[in-house]
């Protein structure tokens, strides 16, 4: 009998992020705390989102609207990396980052969690930047992803290719 197995990855779906950016932005045009602070939001590059706003508490609301639209549209804040406001003159500014893929540190984090508290009989392989989770029972399996969902990992973690 064949292994069966899934893939631990973290990946974001930019279209959900881009709507969410966009329901924000929409959000911070039209709300009336928000008038005459010249607060926006926008990408920079393909990796990085720009909130800025000319007072320091309006810029931290900017953010809170649009980490509120990603819970909305379910991104895991775990994927999106917000730094501290900057003053750039009058403008505060706030660069976040997306944060996609397992790195080596937390794959091998993961594959330590594996081995000392789940079955017997699991192994991780890491692959790049994800990790194969197989074993010759399907339970094994399933009682891995419910230990890893329990776990408090600074990544946001999605199950794939379970077979």
């Amino acid at each position: 009998m064949a292994d069966s197995s899934f893939d631990v990855v973290s990946k974001i779906d930019r279209q959900e992020v881009d709507n969410a950016l966009n329901q924000a932005a929409k959000e911070l045009s039209q709300r009336y705390d928000f008038r005459g602070t010249g607060a926006k939001i926008e990408w920079s590059g393909t990796e990085a989102i720009i909130l800025q706003a000319e007072a320091e508490e309006r810029v931290k609301a900017a953010l809170e609207v649009f980490q509120e639209k990603l819970i909305r549209r379910n991104v895991s804040l775990k994927a999106f990396d917000a730094g501290d406001p900057v003053a750039s003159g009058k403008i505060y500014k706030i660069t976040g980052k997306l944060v996609e893929g397992i790195s080596s540190e937390n794959a091998k984090k993961i594959s330590k969690i594996i081995r000392d508290e789940g079955p017997k009989g699991v192994k991780a392989q890491i692959q790049g930047d994800e990790l194969r989770v197989s074993s010759k029972k399907r339970d094994d399996l399933q009682a891995v992803i419910a230990l890893l969902k329990g776990q408090e990992l600074d990544i946001a973690l999605q199950f794939v290719n379970y077979r």
